[in-house]
């Protein structure tokens, strides 16, 4: 008989061999101090080894051809920026697109680019974060000789997609390759926008080319990306700088006031999808009307489908039911949805190319008005049918807005709520009216959801209304449940109506007419979607 032999010892498969296998990725703890600023990197325990780098960044096939071919925004924006340049002589403008902002800790929001920069360039959705648009005087950059041609030229200053032999390829998490795929060359997004592009890395030295008190104008878009602002004020020094950026800002939101037909056209294919988001949320009510906090079910299915059908919403949703509708920007959206009781529903869906939709109705939640609820929809419908008969070019903004107040006043004096008469509320010394409804009744709309918020008042709420120009008509009233100041019938309830408006040399299109305005309207629309 042999002698039995000592089995061969199986490998060990544990977690601790296997750190002690791979020494290079945890470095002895003590051995060194770790900034403060780079401890969050101690999650990747990403391998730092030659043979790391070398495996990673080799062995890789072509990219895919994007097949990029001019946006159809390209001959809007050359048109929005020779406007720009007309205003601008001898200046060299610059309006970035921005960077991340820092949701928590190392985790950012979606990136959205400054609207000026969107409006100017057309990109939008996640396109380009730090991008810079730089409209250089002619003559001042070297590519452009002659005075006879545009006062500016565009250039697009950009970050370079990153060669697979790079760092930035695996290891950043913010814009490398292998974390959020890959970006369009230079020469991508030269052909999507028609603008010159350049490298980022390039920047600085091309906005102090020939700045100085008796050379050129250095401007910049204050607020949409510090560092680069930082940027701008080491180059320049003089001191009224600051008045001539916000001028910039000012002309940059007055270019918006018109739409052309490309923004038209966005705005119209916003709203549509809108309207059937609000279609999706009567469908859920009845889910809503079971759950604790029903209005998160409402806020739920919107999101959802503007996130398919668009970018994502174009600001958050209100979804108020009962008492909350009496808050304006409720946008909590906990509270329970009730039958009997009304929700009121603001949102809009935000298209790719970042041009939203604005819209509100307020739906009783189990398909039928009251009759108190009925009285005061109907005021605030009447309101609105007002200022959209106000609505026309000729009119002035402020008109809109003083039309839909004559008929809020005129009710409330009818069911007895003012101290005195209707006519002694409207006088700028009364304003009684105002306690229920505290806001204006129409804003500009278009890549921001409160659009051209910088235009100068002669430009906007005393501005004469011209074809083009897209706001919003949307009178409210809101009745507390601790107004003591209103019958018990009327408290808790809270109306607005908001629909989109076009102006047109004939008068104006209500872009949101698909979606129902009458009580009547908004029973039957709501009870043939709950049929189905």
């Amino acid at each position: 008989m042999t002698e039995p032999t000592t089995p061969t010892a199986a490998p060990d498969r544990s977690p601790e061999a296997a750190l002690e296998a791979a020494p290079e990725t945890l470095p002895e703890a003590g051995t060194e101090e770790q900034p403060l600023e780079s401890r969050g990197d101690n999650r990747s325990q990403r391998p730092s080894s030659a043979a790391f780098k070398a495996f990673i960044t080799s062995g890789w096939g072509e990219r895919p051809d994007l097949a990029v071919r001019p946006g159809p925004a390209a001959p809007y924006t050359a048109r929005r920026r020779e406007r720009l340049s007309a205003q601008f002589p001898g200046a060299r403008l610059v309006v970035p697109a921005g960077g991340f902002k820092v949701r928590s800790n190392d985790t950012d929001y979606r990136f959205r680019p400054h609207s000026a920069f969107a409006h100017l360039t057309g990109l939008g959705t996640e396109q380009e974060p730090d991008a810079v648009l730089v409209l250089h005087p002619v003559g001042t950059d070297g590519s452009a000789d002659g005075a006879d041609g545009p006062a500016h030229e565009a250039v697009l200053y950009l970050r370079p997609l990153a060669g697979r032999d790079s760092e930035e390829f695996y290891a950043d998490s913010r814009i490398g390759e292998f974390w959020v795929g890959a970006r369009p060359t230079l020469d991508d997004v030269a052909t999507l926008t028609g603008i010159r592009t350049a490298d980022l890395d390039s920047l600085r030295d091309a906005l102090a080319k020939d700045v100085g008190p008796d050379g050129v104008r250095l401007l910049v878009v204050p607020g949409a990306d510090e560092a680069v602002e930082a940027v701008v004020e080491e180059i320049r020094a003089a001191e009224d700088a600051g008045l001539d950026d916000a001028r910039l800002a000012e002309a940059l939101s007055e270019l918006r006031l018109v739409k052309d037909e490309h923004e038209i056209a966005e705005l119209r294919g916003a709203v549509d999808s809108t309207v059937a988001g609000f279609a999706k949320v009567v469908r859920d009510l009845p889910v809503a009307a079971e759950h604790p906090r029903g209005e998160r079910v409402i806020e739920g299915t919107f999101a959802a489908h503007a996130r398919l059908e668009g970018n994502a919403v174009g600001y958050e949703t209100i979804a108020a039911a009962g008492e909350h509708a009496t808050t304006l920007h409720w946008t909590q959206n906990d509270g329970p949805v009730r039958p009997g009781d009304l929700v009121l529903v603001d949102a809009g869906v935000e298209a790719d190319s970042l041009y939203t939709a604005d819209v509100t109705r307020t739906l009783p939640v189990d398909g039928t008005f009251t009759d108190v609820q009925r009285r005061v929809y109907t005021a605030v419908l009447d309101a609105a049918d007002a200022a959209f008969a106000v609505a026309v070019p000729g009119a002035r903004f402020r008109d809109v807005h003083a039309a839909a107040m004559v008929v809020i006043a005129e009710r409330l004096a009818e069911w007895g709520l003012l101290p005195g008469t209707a006519q002694e509320s409207l006088d700028p010394e009364g304003q009684h009216h105002r306690r229920w409804m505290v806001h204006g009744t129409s804003h500009h709309l278009g890549l921001d959801v409160h659009d051209c918020a910088q235009a100068r008042r002669e430009m906007y709420l005393d501005a004469v209304l011209e074809p083009g120009m897209v706001f919003t008509i949307e009178p409210g009233l809101y009745f507390k449940s601790d107004d003591l100041a209103v019958p018990e019938e009327y408290r808790g309830i809270g109306v607005r109506i908001e629909d989109d408006v076009l102006v047109t040399a004939e008068g104006n299109e209500n872009l949101s007419a698909a979606l129902p305005r009458r009580p009547e309207d908004v029973e039957a629309w709501m009870a043939t979607i709950l049929e189905d």
